[in-house]
């Protein structure tokens, strides 16, 4: 059973929706965006919080590329960017076949590099988390795009709304996060699904588990293969098997966690207005 060595940290109270933490390790900074403030944060503990970005294109999930740089979804360019060291930011890929996504929503990178993110419609229905818009797709899709080749391809096709995804420390497995009841009350899922990698494609295995109370939105895989997910009340830890291992209570709604720190054990999670810190005992970060 996994410890939790003191108390949950209110690290900082800035935003209006937080949301999209990451670690930076070389720079030993947490970056995080706040939807609806069309912002983004950085936060150290020598520091604390700071404006990283006051304008970010609705910025949601961030990733680490395998350069440590930091890649963005966008809702208002619909669209994945890349930050680098020299602060050069870039938009990497807003389009598939020529139509422009819904509004990208969370972010993984795979270990060969390539960039794997959710499409669900949050930023286009209104004007509060980017533009009010038209679908493009037929669909809410998860993407794989391979930069080298700047080739991108629905990766999976059987999601209602996806949001949040990981991959297992192994990289045979993602998990997407499924939160169509927001959509569909009565039929839509709030689970979190499990496909199996096979070269570049993703077959649906199972579901992993159902996420309640409130729904499964960003969550996080440590190094043994747990999943820490994100619900109404705080952070539910689940064993790949989808064991309920145990629960961390949060005050505010949570969006999204990550694992960072000096030693790899600080649980940051972002719920509503306030990035929290949980501390574990021993490490718990996926490499």
């Amino acid at each position: 059973m996994l410890a939790v060595t003191g108390s949950i940290e209110r690290l900082c109270s800035p935003a209006i929706w937080a949301e999209g933490p990451v670690w930076l390790a070389d720079q030993q900074c947490l970056i995080f965006s706040d939807v609806k403030g069309n912002r983004m944060f950085r936060w150290d503990a020598q520091n604390g919080v700071s404006v990283f970005r006051a304008e970010s294109h609705f910025a949601n999930g961030n990733a680490r590329d395998l350069q440590g740089r930091l890649l963005t979804c966008e809702h208002g360019r619909r669209g994945i960017s890349r930050t680098d060291a020299a602060g050069n930011h870039t938009l990497l890929v807003d389009k598939v076949d020529g139509l422009r996504f819904n509004s990208p929503n969370d972010i993984a990178v795979r270990q060969d590099g390539s960039i794997w993110f959710t499409d669900p419609p949050y930023g286009i229905v209104g004007d509060e988390e980017g533009y009010r818009a038209a679908s493009q797709v037929i669909g809410c899709y998860v993407y794989r795009f391979d930069e080298a080749r700047h080739q991108v391809a629905i990766a999976i096709s059987d999601t209602q709304r996806p949001n949040g995804l990981a991959f297992s420390p192994d990289d045979k497995w993602l998990y997407v996060a499924d939160m169509s009841v927001i959509d569909f009350p009565s039929q839509g899922r709030r689970e979190i699904r499990a496909y199996r990698l096979e070269g570049d494609n993703a077959l649906f295995s199972h579901v992993v588990t159902q996420v309640k109370p409130g729904i499964p939105d960003g969550f996080c895989v440590d190094q043994d293969g747990n999943i820490y997910c994100s619900c109404e009340t705080g952070i539910l830890i689940f064993s790949a098997a989808g064991e309920l291992l145990d629960t961390i209570a949060v005050p505010e709604r949570v969006s999204n966690c990550t694992f960072g720190g000096p030693d790899g054990n600080a649980l940051f999670i972002t719920a509503t207005t306030s990035l929290y810190r949980v501390t574990f005992t021993p490490s718990r970060l996926q490499g």
